[in-house]
Parts: structure tokens; sequence; C-alpha cells
């Protein structure tokens, strides 16, 4: 093991001083291809049509075309994706899957695991999309080829590949909250080098984390440097080599919500985070491939409790819990794998492998005995993915984790489909296990924690129907989810012992459509409904909308132009587990607009909760009024 980290120790110091970079998984499709290939369903390219899983894709170009500054913007409008933030930006911001829990949804940024080994989820806050090539979202229980984590879905976030002649570019955008970006970025492609590379600073100082509509007054900030690269080398006998770093610093003030919400002076959370991750990808025969793929996320937290707090509601000012002391935690994910794809015959693919996997949680703030914990597992997978008569669709596939902490876990997933090709219409279908191994703050957290814990699991099941139609200009699906948890892990009052005593339900529909309307008229649109169950108290699940849409209209009247309408609703939902917060629900509309004043310079702007809409995702915590941001780009 500590070969291992002495791996990840020189990468983590050798990587960025080159600055060059790397991501994940199979081979990458010819850029010659037609059609959208997705790699997260299967760990190898498949073409959109032929998916038998309920994925979605946002692309790059979408996120610089209406000037989405986060991932989590991103996946508001995504389909079964609810999104909750405590605040403005940079506070605390969850996913959820089809109703499932944020640390039930693995988040992968190039090959490297994002979620937190010691919380189990990802925090969104701080990710912004520069040079983000391509956002995979799949639905569902996917631990069969994704392991712990997975059990609601997958989030899959892939760097851009630098292509073609060498570009640079710089950007500057001001506006509402005393809000100031700017950036530069250089792609490119050489002979056999190619690299892709952006560096950005965003500065905010003037929304409060608590909401101001319920009397809170201090202006919190939001600071966030953030750099990427990714570089690759073509190999011969076609082979690749990519290598990724992303690092970025933050600090945000930060507010305490809930019932007895407070402004609280001086509390602040400061983020360095540094994600590495290197992949080689070399066919051996005509018919075998191998991809070997490293990754490493290192996060160092400091939080800072402040000095002072005010009860907005009651307007009594007080010290808060341990007021001027702080609370230090350092996060390590590893992960190591090792693919094999087989061609076994023209209708038969074989993907098997092995996977590594390490969460290190140390705290200063802990005695001896409780800092540097570690949790690692062992994993082989198998998958077999066949085509029959160009009509009949099927994966199925088995894995097997063996965890240092609890044992084994064992997990499966089969999907099909069926292709009716002459009315452009694929029906397909999946059922499958999934699991989530306990994290380090349930196994070990001083006084607040249990080593006999087991892990929660699940099953997954979905059926659904994809349709083209209008010479394939119009592109509608529909589909039915079914997710069953049990052994979920909770902590009870009075002791908050984690224990494994919870089972939870969530089904429901969801549809969507996509319509190039005219060569300059882009249509999308997407709606789930979503019924969730506490199965041992009856109660919904918390935070859960029941309904939940979205739709957008991409307009380009005349060449240089261009504009976008984004509209998304969230329906009602409760706050807490006893369903006696209800929550109305509550619609935005953001419009961007960019205009190419030459070749190299665009000026564009960008106006969110155009209607000035009062809403907040979580109880208690703000969320901006009607924001308005200019800027200009230049590209060379």
């Amino acid at each position: 093991m500590s070969g291992l980290r002495a791996v990840f120790s020189f990468l983590s110091i050798s990587v960025p001083l080159l600055c060059v970079s790397l991501p994940v998984f199979a081979a990458e499709p010819s850029t010659d291809a037609l059609e959208e290939v997705v790699v997260t369903a299967t760990k190898t390219p498949v073409p959109v049509s032929r998916l038998t899983s309920a994925v979605e894709v946002i692309k790059g170009e979408e996120l610089e075309q209406k000037k989405i500054k986060t991932v989590a913007d991103a996946l508001r409008l995504a389909q079964g994706v609810t999104i909750n933030a405590s605040g403005g930006p940079g506070t605390l911001t969850t996913a959820r899957i089809r109703g499932s829990e944020s640390a039930h949804t693995l988040v992968l940024m190039d090959g490297v695991i994002l979620n937190s080994s010691t919380a189990g989820l990802f925090d969104f806050g701080n990710l912004t999309t520069e040079n983000i090539e391509r956002i995979e979202i799949l639905r569902g229980a996917q631990s069969m080829l994704w392991g712990s984590d997975a059990m609601g879905g997958v989030i899959n976030i892939i760097t851009k590949k630098g292509t073609g002649p060498p570009t640079a570019g710089a950007f500057l955008e001001y506006g509402s909250f005393v809000t100031l970006r700017e950036g530069a970025q250089v792609s490119g492609a050489k002979g056999p080098l190619d690299l892709s590379a952006s560096v950005t600073q965003w500065d905010a100082n003037g929304f409060s984390a608590v909401n101001a509509q319920r009397g809170a007054t201090e202006r919190d900030g939001f600071h966030n440097f953030q750099t990427s690269a990714r570089a690759g080398l073509a190999l011969p006998g076609d082979g690749r080599l990519d290598v990724n770093v992303r690092w970025w610093k933050s600090k945000r003030d930060i507010d305490s919500g809930g019932a007895g919400a407070t402004d609280v002076t001086g509390s602040q959370s400061l983020d360095h985070r540094l994600l590495l991750s290197g992949s080689y990808d070399q066919p051996i025969t005509s018919w075998w491939s191998h991809t070997l793929t490293l990754a490493r996320d290192r996060q160092f937290t400091f939080n800072l409790t402040g000095g002072a707090q005010r009860n907005v509601a009651t307007n009594v000012v007080s010290k808060p819990f341990g007021a001027g002391g702080n609370n230090n935690l350092e996060n390590l994910n590893h992960r190591v794998e090792s693919q094999h794809t087989f061609q076994i015959a023209k209708p038969l693919l074989l993907v098997a492998g092995y996977q590594f996997r390490e969460g290190v949680g140390d705290s200063p703030n802990f005695s001896a005995s409780s800092r540097s914990k570690v949790v690692s597992s062992h994993a082989g997978f198998a998958d077999l993915q066949a085509t029959i008569l160009e009509r009949i669709l099927f994966t199925g596939g088995v894995r097997q984790d063996s965890y240092s902490a609890f044992g084994d876990a064992t997990t499966y997933r089969v999907t099909g489909g069926y292709l009716l090709n002459e009315t452009g219409t694929k029906f397909r279908g999946s059922y499958a296990t999934g699991f989530r191994a306990p994290t380090i703050n349930d196994l070990f957290f001083p006084g607040f924690s249990n080593p006999n814990l087991r892990p929660e699991k699940s099953k997954s099941m979905d059926l659904g129907v994809d349709q083209k139609l209008l010479q394939e200009k119009l592109t509608v699906s529909a589909g039915f989810f079914w997710n069953r948890f049990r052994d979920l892990i909770q902590s009870p009052a009075p002791a908050f012992i984690p224990q494994n005593i919870g089972n939870a339900l969530s089904k429901g529909w969801e549809a969507g459509f996509q319509f190039a309307a005219l060569k300059n008229l882009d249509l999308r649109g997407q709606y789930t409904w979503t019924m969730t169950r506490n199965l041992d108290t009856g109660l919904r699940l918390a935070q859960r909308p029941v309904d939940q849409a979205s739709a957008g209209i991409s307009y380009r009247p005349i060449e240089p132009l261009s504009v976008n309408f984004d509209y998304r609703f969230v329906g009602g939902r409760v706050n807490n587990v006893l369903n006696t917060e209800k929550m109305l629900s509550f619609d935005v509309v953001n419009v961007s607009a960019s205009y190419d004043v030459t070749k190299q310079w665009q000026v564009f702007t960008r106006v969110e909760n155009l209607f000035d809409k009062d809403y907040e995702e979580i109880q208690t915590f703000g969320t901006p009024a009607r924001s308005v941001f200019a800027g200009v780009k230049f590209t060379y």
C-alpha cells in the first residue's frame, strides 16, 4: 500500500509542474462518427440510438452558448435530477437522481471519484464549467459497473480534448452581487500532442446565504480560483496516453439555516482541492484492448466557526457553538482500474476488469487514535454486450466488491432493447441491484459511529421508449422507473449512532423531447413525476419534489446573434423527515444572449431569475433575485 501512495504522491507533485493532464475509460470513439456516443453506460463508446439505459448528455457547446457558470446550474435543467443549494455561489450544493439520496449519486470527473470518503456525497458548490467537454448523466442503479455510491445513478464529467489548430482566448464578466469573473483558455493539437487548458477567477460579495427575505442583512462573499488542463499523446499502435489536472481554491462565508436560522459573522469555509488522473489505452490485438486508469482526489477543508451570530427571526445575538474555533479535514480518494475489452464476435463485446479503491479521512481536531482512517476495496466485474439481427440489444453483468470495513457486496445488472428501425422506435428496459458502503464518518467518527454497519442496498428498474419523428428532427421519450432501498444508514435520536434501519421507495414517470424545429431554432423539454416514501413511517422523503420540469429555446435569428431561454419548474415538497415543513412550488426563467462582433470578439449578457421570483431550494436559505451579468470574450 505504501508503494501505491508513493505513486500518487509523485503524481501530485510532478503532474501540476509539467502542466499536462489525462482521463478515463475505454478508447475514444472516432471523430468521424456521425452519431453521438456515450461511454458511462457501458464503459465503452456506444451510439445513443443503441443505448438500453436512461442517459442524458449535456455538451460543452451548450454550456458555452448559454454562459452557464457551474455544473450545478447545468444539472438543474436535466431529467430526473434535483439540485439543492444552501444559499448562493459556493455554498453546499447536492444532487439527487430519481428521488434517491445525494450520497447515492456517484460523481466522477475524468475517472476521479469526487464523492467524499467521509461524508459520502459530492458538494457541487465550487465546480465551474470551464474546460468541460460533456456531462453524461446515467439514471438508475449502476453499482455493477461503477461500484459503491452509484445506487441512484452516475454523473460523469469529462474535460475537453485539444483539437484543431492552436487557439487562445480570454473573457471578462461583471454583474449583480458585485460579481466579477475573468478567465483564459488555450486549446489545440500538433502532431501526436494535444492540449486543452483553462484558468478562471470568480469573486462575488453581495449575497446572503440565509434568505434576506427572512431578515438576513450580512452579505456573504465567495471567491473561487480554478484551473484545468488535459494533455494527450497519441502512441504507436493506436495507443493513447491522457493526463488530467483540475485544481481549485475557494473561500465562502456561511450562515446557519434551519428553524433557528442565523446570520453568522466571520464564519467561513475554505476548500483546496486537487484532482489528478491518467489513462493509458492500448489495443493489443484486433479484438482485444486494454485501458489502465489511475486517479486521485485530495481535498483540504478549513471551517472557521465565527465569533457572533444573530437569529434572523428574534434578533437575539449570541456566540456560535465553539466560537472562534476551527474544524479542519483532509479527504483522499484513490482509484486504480484495469479494464479489458474483448470483441468476441461481431455481435458480442465483453468488458472485464479489476478496480482498487481507497478512501482516507483525517482531521487534526481528533485524537491520535481517531485520525487517518482508511476504507479500501477490491472489485472484479464483467459485462457482456450483444446485438442480435441489428434489432435486439442486450447487456448483462456482475460485480464482486470486497471491502476492508464490512466484507463483500455482489451486484448485477441486465438491460434490453428492441429497435423498430422502420418507425424510428426503440423500446428499452433495465433491472439492477446497487449498494453503498458505509463512509468513514459512519464507521469511525468519535462518539457517533458504528463499526458493525452493513452496506446500504437497492433494487432498480425502468422501462422506456424513444421515438424519432419528422425525419429525425424530433425525438420524444417516455418511461417509468422504480427504486427500492433497504438497510439505509440513519442516526436516530437521542444517541445519534448510525444504524441500518431505513427502508424507502421512489417511483415515477419521466418524459422529454428535443426538436430541431428550424436550422436556427432548437426546442427541448422534460418532465418528471416522482413519488417517494419512507416505508417505515409512510411519510414522504425530504427535499424531493413531486413534479419537476424544464424547457428551453435556443434561437439564432441572424448569424452573429444567439438567444437562449430556459424555464425551470420545481413542485411542492417537504423540507424535513417529519413532513411538518411544507415548501411551495416555484418556477424560474433565465435568458442569455451573445453577439459575435467579429470573428475574434464576442459580447454577451445573461439574466437569471428574469421575473424576480422569491423562492428557496432548502428552507431558510436564500436564492438569487433577478441578476444581470454582461461580459466580453476574445478568441485568437
